[in-house]
């Protein structure tokens, strides 16, 4: 059955000025206009079904950028009282309705939102108040496994990402030594999910990063720290772990390979910037 939202092929019934006439079922004659038609099927067509500007549902070749049910970054193109109206790649913008902003978007700026079918009016609507579509289900990821994020709002620990398209995620802010953007779409790993089904995130594989990246990271957070650091070979690997996520192993190498190149040397138990 053919509902407002879904993708689906439905048959080919006639041709009109307008378009193609497609059977709906219970949503009756849909409308293919012309200028949605990518394919020149004449028995089933695959198309999308949402409303048009007269809140009649109409039908689609083309795909939205984000689908029902899933999360995304859309970009704004204008706005009213009743909200803002973004670009998802069909003729007719996606709503953000006023009391689904959790800021107030600007025209031009991306969003992360979640798209769903209002069941009170039937329309396809965005929100930006996404923490209640994260799935209930307790994620299955081993350690050092690789995800895809969004990074969506930044707190007091660090920077909160959604996970895969269905998880809570964190960057814990004391392992995370680059600056983080809203709408940033990055690679991601896994240092472990929580009891409550949340998920902790690094930039880089635990255990694993490479020494070069390492180097960088080290750079950036002497710099952010006016060139002294209070840890260096000597500390417990719990807290080099702690502090960067890798292994004490790791740290040493990275750290050897600076001072060799003459840009830290160490004193008074930590590492202290001269490159």
């Amino acid at each position: 059955m053919a509902t407002i939202g879904d993708r689906i092929k439905l048959p080919y019934l006639r041709e009109v000025n307008a378009g193609s006439i497609l059977d709906g079922g219970e949503l009756g004659e849909l409308l293919l206009p012309n200028g949605e038609r990518v394919t020149e099927d004449r028995d089933m067509v695959e198309v999308f079904i949402y409303r048009d500007s007269e809140d009649r549902p109409i039908a689609t070749e083309r795909q939205p950028t984000v689908m029902p049910g899933q999360f995304g970054v859309l970009r704004v193109l204008a706005s009213n009282n009743n909200g803002a109206f973004l670009d998802w790649g069909l003729a007719k913008d996606l709503l953000l309705p006023y009391a689904e902003q959790s800021n107030l978007p600007r025209i031009g700026q991306p969003v992360v939102v979640y798209v769903y079918l209002d069941p009170k009016s039937e329309r396809l609507v965005a929100t930006q108040r996404i923490a209640r579509h994260f799935s209930t289900d307790t994620p299955d990821y081993p350690e050092g496994g690789e995800v895809d994020v969004i990074v969506f709002g930044k707190t007091e620990m660090g920077y909160k990402a959604i996970v895969d398209g269905r998880y809570s995620g964190l960057f814990f802010k004391n392992q995370v030594f680059e600056e983080l953007f809203y709408a940033d779409k990055l690679k991601a790993y896994v240092t472990q999910v929580r009891n409550d089904r949340k998920v902790d995130l690094s930039l880089y594989a635990p255990g694993n990063a490479k020494v070069d990246d390492l180097e960088t990271r080290l750079e950036l957070e002497l710099e952010s720290r006016g060139g002294f650091w209070g840890i260096d070979d000597k500390s417990p690997a719990e807290t080099i772990n702690l502090e960067l996520g890798v292994s004490k192993k790791v740290f040493k190498k990275a750290t050897g390979a600076l001072f060799k190149k003459r840009k830290i040397v160490f004193e008074d138990g930590g590492i202290r910037w001269i490159g």
